[in-house]
């Protein structure tokens, strides 16, 4: 694999002012940020990728706090870390309580909201960021800040892809996504695993639902929410991950990659292969995931995935009532019972699930 110099290491890239120097407007509302200095370091430990940074642009991000979004931005500490070999899962990984991943300026990226319907999370229906239906105060680059201070990438980082030197003659690598696969802008070659083939731009594989929202907020689904969209095996260029597998520039023998798209999911919402603990925001991953009910986390355990079979993070009365040949399913040495082992997702670090339970219900 063959990096530029700049994907190595971009410490103190530049100075920027949060404002520009200027004191934001009443709509703005808000002092303006201090100054802040983009640093980030990427570097390789043992069979892993580290980015350590700062959590600043390495462009002049928006003017916070602003209508939408009151919050104002400054450095974080972060040390996240990515394998060098990432595996592929058999299924997709649903991501949700961990960043999705980190751009190649020391930038996270978060495709999902926090934001639902009536503030109620288990009501499955999730407000999209970039659709523009509900402002969030996202800046010119499709990014905005949390209450901690993180400026966050929610879209394609114009900024950053500005400052690499565009994509409109090259592909060009934008970042990392928690399981260690890259992550593209949507140029790539129009033949996947022929590098000199014309570039094209690429197209995810969703689409707007038909017809009404059966539950919830009502009303045709419009983009307002997660779970107005579907996913269409062929119908564009990607995957359900919003990926595929060809060559790239610094993959000369072939990858799979991601691709941020200008149209829905924007950045992906699961991932390929199992995500590093060290993008969790805190806590233990549990389940979830775009347009899922329950509490938020990035894997639905195989006790909950083989119930939910149209994989909506509800269970309906057709699948409460198939329930019992379902969990049959997860008996792997037939013994009758379900141990841990077999109703839990195996750990991301390969840690074995024996020992007693953690303090708390118990499975019956």
């Amino acid at each position: 694999m063959n990096l530029p110099s700049l994907f190595l290491t971009l410490s103190s890239a530049g100075l920027f002012w949060l404002a520009l120097g200027q004191e934001p407007s009443a709509a703005q509302g808000g002092p303006a940020a201090v100054a802040a200095e983009n640093d980030v370091t990427i570097g390789v430990k043992a069979e892993f990728r580290t980015i350590v940074s700062n959590g600043w642009p390495d462009h002049a991000p928006g003017a916070f706090p602003r209508r939408g979004n009151p919050n104002t931005a400054a450095p974080q500490r972060y040390e996240f870390r990515v394998p060098l070999q990432p595996e592929a899962q058999a299924s997709p990984v649903r991501s949700g309580g961990y960043w999705w991943g980190v751009a190649v300026n020391g930038v996270p990226f978060e495709p999902g909201t926090a934001e639902s319907w009536q503030n109620d999370r288990s009501s499955g229906w999730r407000y999209e960021a970039a659709t523009g239906f509900l402002d969030l105060g996202l800046d010119e680059h499709h990014a905005h800040v949390q209450p901690t201070g993180a400026y966050h990438y929610h879209a394609m980082p114009t900024g950053l892809v500005e400052r690499l030197g565009g994509d409109d003659k090259e592909m060009r690598l934008i970042g990392w996504a928690a399981d260690g696969f890259p992550l593209y802008t949507h140029t790539a070659p129009n033949d996947p695993q022929d590098l000199s083939s014309p570039l094209k731009k690429l197209h995810s594989s969703y689409r707007l639902k038909a017809g009404e929202r059966p539950d919830g907020p009502g009303g045709k689904h419009d983009g307002r929410f997660t779970a107005d969209f579907e996913y269409v095996k062929g119908l564009g260029d990607l995957d359900q991950c919003n990926g595929r597998r060809g060559v790239t520039p610094e993959f000369p023998d072939g990858i799979y990659y991601y691709c941020a798209t200008e149209e829905f999911p924007f950045l992906p919402r699961f991932w390929r292969g199992l995500p590093d603990e060290s993008f969790a925001k805190g806590g233990p991953p549990l389940f979830g995931g775009p347009g899922a009910a329950g509490p938020p986390g990035f894997l639905m355990p195989p006790l909950l995935k083989v119930l939910d079979k149209n994989g909506d993070g509800a269970l309906d009365a057709a699948e409460m009532s198939e329930a019992p040949a379902a969990l049959r399913t997860l008996d792997a040495n037939h013994d009758g019972r379900l141990s841990r082992g077999e109703y839990l997702p195996a750990p991301p670090s390969g840690r074995r699930l024996d020992g007693p339970l953690p303090p708390g219900p118990r499975p019956e």
